[in-house]
């Protein structure tokens, strides 16, 4: 009545939760769906699991948590090949955001700044998140804070993306950083 190789696809697609199918489960009613996607009401269990071996399918609880539960009269390795598929498009969606750092010191001339201000801009437009650090050494770390703000602010003008300021200049061992964001 059931094909058994069907029943070893699940150690291939390594599911996190078991999905219960045919005599695997509980429940005495199920909300029904058919293969073709209608739906088949409220009805008994076993009634359900009649319909799927009549269908030459199995049935699939989509649902446990719902009252009734929900199940669906569908091949059960194609099934798990569309959830292994949704899973990977999700993942493929997915961005994960990186913090990329742009480090200068007080004497850093105009033009490296305008060159660590266009990468800083591509970073920002790829939607990273970028740490511009100001390096201080020896006595430059006891200069006035406005004046060392004000070195941070020189790079800040000439990055051509929109951007907001998601962590303010603050010490850090290395001298002052801030974090910036695109908007």
């Amino acid at each position: 009545m059931y094909n058994v190789a069907r029943y070893n696809l699940i150690s291939i697609f390594d599911l996190k939760d078991d999905i219960r199918t045919n005599q695997r489960i509980k429940a005495p009613e199920l909300r029904v769906i058919d293969a073709q996607g209608g739906n088949l009401g409220v009805i008994s269990r076993e009634e359900a699991l009649e319909k799927a071996a009549e269908a030459g399918l199995d049935l699939i609880e989509i649902s446990p948590s719902a009252k009734p539960p929900v199940a669906k009269i569908a091949d059960y390795g194609k099934f798990l090949y569309e959830q292994k598929k949704k899973a990977k498009e999700a993942k493929t969606k997915a961005h994960s955001v990186e913090v990329k750092n742009v480090q200068i010191k007080v004497g850093t001339s105009e033009n490296d700044l305008s060159l660590k201000a266009k990468k800083a801009s591509e970073w920002l437009s790829e939607g990273n998140r970028v740490k511009i650090d100001l390096f201080l050494r020896g006595r430059i770390k006891y200069m006035d804070q406005g004046f060392l703000k004000e070195r941070l602010e020189r790079i800040l003008r000439l990055i051509s993306v929109d951007y907001k300021v998601a962590d303010p200049a603050k010490k850090s061992p290395k001298g002052l950083s801030l974090i910036i964001e695109k908007k």
